[in-house]
């Protein structure tokens, strides 16, 4: 299976370098308008190809998308320290605009993974400029991971063995579900109380802190984020190439909210195939609802 990635930057060559290493494809090309960029990145990670699972990796134009399975999207603008996702539409919007008609030229029958920030409404606009073509945002899947990871260090286990979920915005309004939160299948306040650990609302409200403000710790320390995003579009690319039905927290055009958020999603090789929404508290609710309103107020300002 082939994999095309726009835009060679830091988050889309990350996500190359982590599909080649998890074996997720077959064949792996990076295209972006700056050439150089792209044909250097392609070699570095095509040296890591003999020691891992021996993917192809090269570069090329947009043209060369052809015949990709998924094509993720990680072109457009970056965040500044001190700048929100949402600060980020306008600019991205309009390259967005210009290069999404092109990749469904090239590769018309390709799902296409939106990275690029703000991810939910640009995850909507891309639906407008490419309808009939399977679209998805890589949402929140990376901040359920976050999320899982802190409650995983305080809890003492393997993260994997933490399910829980981020929902609604990839940003500031996004959703801490805590009601959906298990460790080792058992609620998690069950769970600290069966190790004997220390388990109080303001282990809670820190976690949920860091959780939120994770981005921004990244990048005022390192300018950027792109390990944990490119592990995470990896995940989500090989779930889709191998029709896994993976149920991930992906964003996607929501009918009842009026746009696209994430919300956990059944995903199988022709995109998102159902939607669950989990049994919330009352506040999860409002807040869901509120950071759906906070997107529609967004993706107004592109009509």
């Amino acid at each position: 299976m082939k994999v095309g990635i726009v835009g060679a930057g830091l988050v889309g060559a990350t996500a190359a370098y982590a599909l080649t290493l998890r074996g997720s494809c077959s064949e792996i090309l990076l295209t972006d308008q700056d050439e150089a960029r792209a044909r250097a990145e392609a070699q570095d990670i095509a040296h890591a190809s003999p020691v891992s699972h021996g993917t192809r990796v090269g570069s090329g134009p947009l043209a060369d998308l052809r015949g990709s399975a998924v094509v993720i999207v990680a072109a457009g603008a970056n965040q500044k320290p001190g700048e929100s996702r949402l600060d980020l539409l306008q600019k991205n919007a309009a390259i967005f605009r210009e290069l999404i008609p092109q990749i469904v030229a090239a590769a018309p029958d390709a799902l296409l993974l939106i990275a690029t920030n703000p991810v939910d409404v640009l995850t909507d606009l891309t639906v407008r400029l490419a309808p009939g073509v399977a679209v998805m945002g890589s949402g929140t899947v990376l901040d359920s991971a976050r999320f899982r990871h802190l409650i995983a260090g305080h809890a003492g286990v393997d993260g994997t063995h933490v399910h829980g979920y981020v929902l609604g915005e990839h940003g500031d309004s996004e959703v801490i579900a805590w009601s959906t939160v298990t460790v080792a299948g058992l609620p998690v306040a069950d769970f600290m109380a069966a190790r004997d650990h220390e388990w109080t609302p303001d282990i809670r409200a820190q976690i949920e802190a860091d959780t939120r403000g994770a981005a921004a710790q990244i990048i005022s320390g390192k300018r950027a984020t792109y390990y944990g995003i490119g592990a995470a579009l990896a995940r989500i690319t090989e779930r889709v190439l191998g029709d896994r039905r993976a149920v991930l927290t992906v964003s996607a055009p929501t009918p009842e909210f009026g746009v696209s958020l994430s919300l956990p999603r059944v995903v199988g090789r022709s995109g998102v195939l159902d939607t669950v929404l989990p049994a919330l508290t009352d506040t999860e609710r409002a807040e869901l609802a509120a950071s759906a309103g906070v997107l529609r107020e967004s993706l107004a300002t592109l009509d």
